[in-house]
């Protein structure tokens, strides 16, 4: 499991995104990170996409960030591990 495991959820194209995800924060934590967080991944993978490392995320009810509701881009893409779905995939390197 782990990041081989990640890596791979990333490139199924015949899988969405929130599968994938979802998999990934059951599977590859302990405790699992609950269901609750796919769409804040979601939205840091997108702000990651845009440049905006510090767009800040709301977090889903009952989850906080160092006290807040609200947790920056960067932070979330690196304690869940979402580099997979950051890194650009050459297809022509497979």
């Amino acid at each position: 499991m782990g990041l081989n495991f990640a890596t791979e959820l990333s490139a199924m194209d015949s899988m969405p995104i929130e599968a994938q995800l979802n998999m990934h924060l059951q599977y590859n934590f302990y405790p699992a990170i609950p269901s609750s967080m796919v769409q804040p991944c979601i939205d840091a993978i997108d702000a990651y996409w845009d440049e905006d490392f510090d767009r800040e995320i709301e977090m889903p009810q009952g989850v906080s960030y160092r006290g807040s509701d609200y947790a920056p881009a960067h932070a979330i893409v690196e304690q869940h591990r979402l580099g997979p779905w950051c890194e650009p995939i050459d297809w022509d390197e497979e």
